[in-house]
């Protein structure tokens, strides 16, 4: 039995969560999202206590006991994502480096000899702090923001794999809370032994 599965889903005031066959909507404030649910779990939505609970009719199949977790984790972001939202913060490291929002893409500036387009998804905010990088300790900030979790992890997944980040001097595009392993780089020897 999945201990994550187990746990009901709470669901906030101002949020509606409504089930149509295997489909699942969740209206709140913010977004209004849906996703199409495992034929093998079953989802209850209780009204009265405003909870969703999810549900493994087969315990014993691996599959199952696997979506049972993962149904329940995908419907908590969901109903967190129309209440809440979420954002995930991006760093640009490198001596001209920059970024700009134009009609809705974003292009880069990050050490070729051509600006890097990317077209903005559907439903996710950009919000720039800092447009440009100042040397090499000052980075280009900026957020990404929207109610789909999946939406915004694979879009700031692809803007990182444009420069990913080097362990020599630490140039690139990073997430904030990212931590880079720094090597040290080629030791030139000052004299003979």
């Amino acid at each position: 039995m999945s201990r994550i599965g187990k746990k009901p889903v709470e669901i906030p005031v101002g949020v509606t969560v409504g089930r149509k066959g295997l489909k699942i909507k969740v209206v709140g404030p913010l977004a209004t999202l849906e996703m199409d649910c495992h034929p093998a779990i079953k989802v209850k939505i209780d009204k009265a206590n405003a909870k969703v609970i999810v549900q493994n009719d087969n315990p014993q199949d691996r599959r199952s006991k696997q979506l049972h977790g993962t149904m329940r984790a995908l419907i908590a972001n969901m109903v967190t994502g129309v209440s809440k939202g979420f954002e995930r913060k991006i760093e640009i490291y490198g001596t001209g480096y920059n970024l700009k929002e134009q009609n809705g893409k974003l292009s880069f500036q990050v050490g070729y000899s051509h600006p890097v387009d990317l077209p903005i998804p559907k439903g996710v905010k950009v919000n720039i702090d800092v447009p440009a990088t100042r040397g090499n300790d000052v980075p280009a900030k900026f957020a990404l923001s929207g109610g789909d979790k999946c939406v915004i992890g694979q879009f700031a997944a692809e803007i990182r794999a444009i420069r990913p980040p080097e362990p020599y001097k630490g140039k690139g595009i990073r997430y904030a809370d990212e931590h880079v392993r720094r090597k040290i780089g080629k030791a030139f020897a000052s004299g003979t032994a």
